[in-house]
This record gives structure tokens, C-alpha cells and sequence, in this order.
């Protein structure tokens, strides 16, 4: 799918050298500076030569700055239509905010990481994952810090489906339950970053093991992939009041809902029977409780 040159762009940020992170760090700060500015004008405002900004462009994709440029001009258009359409003058938050430009800038922000998420995530991939998914005979599932949350809530719904699935936080637990796996096996590691140092190696060590092994990271060039058979990217974003463990949850917890969605599309008899017994099982557990029985 068609990526936005600004998503494209934070994805890369990592990789490139640090003249060009400097490039990259501006153009993210403010956009509007390469639309008005020529090559020279956004060298000279990142302290560095033209030819830095040009295989900085290259670097992305591009064939020169005359295509860089007018790509990120108009990403920066649909983003400041998205802010119009939310009422907001810029994204990000500023400590004088009232309580309404909060819930407003956050709702955007979040609402822009699903929908850049989706726009951007490779179906053909998504859909590999899912038939793995559904051919194994068990998922292990590793993430930590915030990244597990991510682990824990694909587990739940997998669990609740009949599939034999465990989410590994602890990384002793997760090395030792990846030893184990094999060929009939799917691991799925969950990292923002892709620089997990557990999550890393627990993928290491399944793959080793013969399980078909997946990654689900905001940056697709990182060493999580290189362990990975399939990978699922996310563009979560950071801000001022949102770090990556903010950012990266909701966009983690999208791509989850469209694997399950199309996970139970496959297993729609068997899903539909296991998802009535789970419910049936803790309804003794809810209060008998209704609302126009109350004087």
C-alpha cells in the first residue's frame, strides 16, 4: 500500500546518518519548511550541504528534492485538513491547553495512527499471518513493557477462540517456551521499536527452533524484522505528551483487531461456538442487575 512520505520518513529516521536524522528531525518538527524552501535554503537550516539533502532524499525513495518536496507538501496538506476537521491549529500539546484542545489533539493524533496504520500495512502480509495463525498447532506470543499489553490482548482473543496461544512477558519464561516450539508452531514478537532486546532474542530463539516467526514494529528495517519470516509495520507517532510506549499502543492494537477479524472470518463455525461456550462460562460472575427493576 501507498505510504505517506512523512510515515516513510519516521520509519527511516533510525537508519540514516546522523546529517541526515538532522534533516529528518526538522521536516518532522515542521514540515512547511520544505515547501518553502529550496535544496540550499533546508541545508543551510540543518547545518549541513546540498548533496547531504539530496542522498537524504534518495536515502527515502526519491529520485531528487523537486519529488521529495512536493510529496511532503502534500502529506502536509491532508494533515492540515485532519487538524481543521478536528478543530485543532496544531497537533501536538502545549502545557497551556484547556481540557477541550487535550481530548481534541489526542483524538486526532490517535485517529491519524489507525488510519495511517491501515493505509500503510501490507495486506498480502496481514493475510499470511493470518493463515499461520490458523494452520498452528500453538502461538507463543512475546512483548514486554507496554508492547506486552499488545501480547496479552491477542492472547485473550486467540484463547477465547480455541486456539492454544501464551503470551510471554518475563524473558527467562519467554526464551525457555521458544526452545520449544517448532515447525507447527507460530511466534509472534511485539515491539515498538524493534530493538526489544528479549523480545529480539526470544524471536531468535523460536526460529532457531523450526516456528514460523512474526514481527508486528513501528520500524520495518529494524533487528526484529531480520528474525521474522512476515512482518506487520505500524506508523505509530511520538509527541510531546506521548511517548512511544503511548503511540505505539493503539496502532499495536489495531493491527491485533485486523488479524483477529480476519482470523475469525477462517473459523467463523468453529469461533462462533467456542466464543458462546467462554461467555456462557463466566456469567455467574455478573451481577443480576437490571435497571427498571430499581424503585
Amino acid at each position: 500500500m501507498a505510504t505517506d512520505v512523512l510515515v516513510r520518513l519516521r520509519q527511516a529516521l533510525p537508519t540514516l546518518r546522523p546529517a541526515e536524522q538532522r534533516i529528518g528531525r526538522a521536516v518532522l518538527e515542521n514540515a512547511g519548511i520544505v515547501r518553502d524552501s529550496t535544496i540550499t535554503e533546508l541545508a543551510k537550516l540543518c547545518a549541513t550541504s546540498p548533496a547531504t539533502v539530496a542522498r537524504f532524499c534518495n536515502a527515502l525513495g526519491f529520485s531528487g528534492y523537486p519529488e521529495f518536496r512536493m510529496e511532503v507538501s502534500t502529506a502536509a496538506g491532508r494533515e492540515e485538513a485532519e487538524r481543521a476537521r478536528f478543530s485543532i491549529g496544531e497537533g501536538d500539546i502545549d502545557p497551556r491547553d484547556s481540557v477541550d484542545d487535550v481530548v481534541a489533539k489526542v483524538a486526532f493524533q490517535e485517529a491519524l495512527t489507525i488510519e495511517q496504520t491501515a493505509k500503510a500495512l501490507d495486506r498480502e502480509a496481514l493475510d499470511a499471518v493470518v493463515s499461520a495463525i490458523v494452520a498452528a498447532r500453538r502461538i507463543d506470543i512475546f512483548g514486554v513493557a507496554s508492547s506486552a499489553l499488545t501480547a496479552q490482548d491477542l492472547q485473550q482473543k486467540l484463547h477465547r477462540i480455541g486456539r492454544v496461544s501464551y503470551a510471554w512477558g518475563d524473558a527467562h519464561l519467554a526464551l525457555t517456551s521458544a526452545a520449544l516450539l517448532d515447525e507447527d508452531s507460530v511466534a509472534i514478537g511485539i515491539s515498538h521499536s524493534g530493538l526489544t532486546l528479549e523480545t529480539v532474542q526470544a524471536l531468535e530463539v523460536a526460529r532457531a527452533a523450526g516456528a514460523r516467526t512474526i514481527a508486528i514494529t513501528n520500524f520495518p528495517d529494524s533487528p526484529l524484522t531480520e528474525r521474522a519470516d512476515l512482518v506487520l509495520t505500524t506508523t505509530a507517532r511520538e509527541t510531546r505528551y506521548r511517548s512511544g510506549a503511548m503511540a505505539s499502543r493503539i496502532a499495536q492494537l489495531a493491527v491485533v483487531d485486523f488479524m483477529f477479524v480476519r482470523i475469525a472470518q477462517q473459523l467463523y463455525d468453529e469461533m462462533t461456538s467456542s466464543l458462546e461456550l467462554t461467555y456462557n462460562a463466566v456469567q455467574s460472575h455478573r451481577l443480576d442487575y437490571d435497571r427498571r427493576a430499581r424503585p
